[in-house]
């Protein structure tokens, strides 16, 4: 009876770390490559999981905040993807480089090309795309996504997260922006890194040019002191002649 006992409680206890261990579902997800600057620019990158074990993702589309438009938005090419991007009219125009935009995406829409391709059980995808400019206005960006299973499964990940309140069920991707920098810049930390790159190029041309002036005065001193040198031996030798003569 002891050892059935023992047994039982074995099993109970095994079962309750299973389940506590087990990881949470995942969500579709938005994430940046770098810094996601308040008034900049950045590239942005939508994690699909495949949740499912008899089905695989087959499509994705992603509203982009009519609150908050982005007057610029390019998806990355994906092989085994179509890629189609929708705009609609503005309520008030937006001003780009100088220019007028009327017009802004509303939806990006990722969908399979074929019958293997798609996000397979047990894998993800990310999709990225250019977006920009961020508003200064905001601290996070919400993306609402609708995920598609070759059995016809449609999960909608568009519950807004509430301060105070636990996570949805199917919570919307969410961007979190940085604010900018000091110096005005707006950039992505991959643009920053070039220009330091520049800089400490420009930097070491400067020393090795500095390096070869140095050089160069000290072999024109070398120079001058032989020729100093062969002057003064040039007048003993001439002096000595004068008096034997």
């Amino acid at each position: 009876m002891k050892a059935s006992r023992l047994a039982a409680t074995g099993a109970v206890a095994a079962t309750a770390v299973v389940v506590l261990s087990s990881p949470a579902f995942a969500h579709v997800s938005v994430q940046a490559e770098g810094t996601a600057a308040k008034g900049g620019y950045a590239v942005v990158d939508f994690k699909v999981p495949n949740e499912r074990d008899n089905a695989s993702t087959t499509k994705l589309e992603v509203n982009f905040p009519a609150d908050h438009p982005l007057a610029s938005v390019m998806p990355e090419p994906m092989p085994g993807w179509k890629i189609e991007v929708t705009k609609s009219k503005l309520a008030k125009p937006l001003e780009l480089h100088g220019e007028q935009i009327t017009e802004a995406v509303s939806k990006v829409t990722w969908t399979a090309a074929g019958k293997d391709s798609g996000i397979q059980p047990g894998y993800f995808e990310k999709f990225p795309v250019s977006i920009g400019a961020l508003p200064e206005d905001a601290d996070e960006l919400v993306f609402k996504a609708i995920q598609t299973y070759s059995n016809k499964e449609v999960v909608r990940w568009i519950e807004v997260q509430e301060d105070g309140a636990e996570e949805p069920e199917t919570p919307a991707p969410v961007l979190a922006l940085s604010a900018a920098s000091e110096d005005g810049h707006h950039g992505s930390t991959g643009a920053e890194d070039a220009d330091d790159k520049t800089e400490n190029a420009a930097a070491t041309t400067e020393a090795a040019d500095g390096d070869s002036s140095d050089t160069t005065a000290r072999v024109l001193g070398v120079v001058g002191i032989v020729i100093g040198a062969l002057g003064v031996a040039y007048g003993v030798l001439a002096g000595r002649r004068r008096s034997d003569a």
